[in-house]
């Protein structure tokens, strides 16, 4: 098929490579003309596991190329997939003002195209807005009407940073919100061959599961952090707790985030919890356990932050900012904020993370860390040995193997680990170690 994909992020760069690397014609359409000038030299605007080199690929062979245009990538195509962000704002309202833009824009250039066109939404939307708000600016714009004239969907996205193209080509689920029948079955067409379960559901049941996926998830990572802290303070190994509640794999869970860690964060969990309390909130229903997930997840920050205070020390070494391993996403990260909340406390910051340079960084997140590290290229360094050096409290926020070389024990800083390194258990016992929730 030829398929237009608007919006050059995570998912949208994943998607379309990966489409692409399917046997599609693919043209990716962004704003932002370093991303397109980026995807056009076979190059990913992101980090993330394989999409360089799938890139590449695509682009080398002809399959996938970029542009700033979209009555082109409109004219040259006959399914669009809209993977802009919907941002909240702090009371957890939806921001759908970059959805309503680029809707407009295609269904301005709609009218120009006389087959039928599939206009599929990936972007995470409450329940409604697709209806209700998209479908008839996309008529408004278009002079045509929605399910006769051009198809509508929406097809959220269940992809992981740092693992995306793996989750994309081996999905848990595909989930088809349709218009009408020809417009589920072009989506449908998309993913032929792929493993999972394919639901094909009213729009705004498709719109309502991925906020009922990441609530799931977020819940499972504050449960989990919650009973790490009450298994630290009782002197317990909570990960050998977990293992026994994990084990019942008939009335429990899946074992999927239910690892005591550091704080979840990113652009999908926090934004999608706020959105869906918010929603919640202005329906008058009461859900005051999933009010206080991010609450929680705020309490296991701060716990972070009181592990280093409580040290006396002031020179600090920080080992990862992005939100997860193997990306550079630094938006929502709990590393960032707790990078802040040391440097807003007058503490010595050095930083190390191996994906994350500000030469590197795009779109919103760049604008993220801007607005709230705008000193990081002071604080980063691409020498593990220099933040060694520095730091009298080495915080561990990442799994490399360079870094975890680097900080042996016993040479009198203080260790305070947010990921469990391996031989977590062994080393509780040596001075200087501090596990945060186990």
């Amino acid at each position: 098929m030829r398929i237009s994909v608007f919006g050059l992020g995570y998912v949208g760069c994943v998607s379309a490579a990966c489409l692409a690397g399917q046997g599609h014609e693919v043209v990716g359409v962004d704003v932002n003309p370093v991303k397109v000038d980026l995807v056009a030299g076979g190059k990913a605007p992101v980090v993330e596991e394989r999409i360089g080199e799938l890139t590449a690929e695509v682009v080398t062979r002809g399959a996938l190329r970029a542009t700033v245009d979209v009555e082109d990538a409109i004219a040259n195509s006959e399914i669009s997939l809209i993977c802009v962000g919907t941002p909240s704002a702090p009371n957890g309202s939806l921001s759908t003002v970059y959805l309503e833009r680029v809707t407009e824009q295609i269904g301005k250039a709609l009218a120009a195209v006389e087959r039928r066109h599939t206009v599929v939404f990936r972007s995470t939307m409450l329940p409604g807005t697709c209806l209700d708000l998209l479908v008839p600016i996309l008529e408004k714009a278009s002079g045509r009407t929605a399910g006769v004239d051009f198809g509508v969907a929406v097809n959220p996205e269940f992809l992981r940073e740092g693992s995306s193209v793996r989750d994309f080509f081996a999905p848990p689920k595909t989930v088809i919100g349709e218009f009408d029948t020809e417009s589920g079955d072009a989506v449908a067409t998309l993913y032929e061959g792929l493993p999972g379960d394919v639901f094909r559901v009213p729009i705004p049941v498709a719109e309502m599961t991925k906020y009922a996926d990441n609530a799931f998830h977020g819940l499972k990572i504050g449960f989990a952090n919650e009973i790490g802290a009450i298994c630290r303070a009782l002197g317990l190994d909570s990960h050998k707790v977990m293992d026994v509640f994990l084990a019942d794999r008939k009335l429990n869970v899946s074992p999927a985030y239910l690892r005591p860690g550091f704080a979840f964060g990113g652009s999908c969990l926090p934004k999608d919890l706020r959105g869906l309390v918010y929603a919640a909130h202005r329906a008058d229903v009461s859900v005051p356990l999933l009010s206080h997930v991010l609450p929680s997840n705020e309490e296991h920050l701060k716990r972070a932050f009181e592990l280093v205070a409580r040290s006396g020390k002031r020179r600090i070494g920080l080992f990862g900012l992005s939100f997860k391993p193997g990306t550079d996403d630094l938006r929502e990260s709990p590393l960032v904020e707790l990078a802040e909340r040391l440097l807003g406390k007058g503490y010595d910051l050095r930083i190390y993370d191996a994906n994350v340079s500000m030469s590197h960084l795009l779109g919103a997140n760049r604008e993220y860390i801007e607005n709230r590290l705008p000193h990081l290229g002071q604080l980063l360094t691409n020498s593990i040995e220099e933040v060694v050096a520095h730091a009298e409290v080495c915080i561990v926020g990442c799994t490399e193997k360079a870094v975890l070389d680097a900080l042996e024990p016993g040479d009198g800083r203080v260790l305070i680990d947010l990921v469990r390194v391996p031989g977590a258990e062994r080393r509780r016992a040596e001075e200087g170690y501090v596990g945060l929730a186990w």
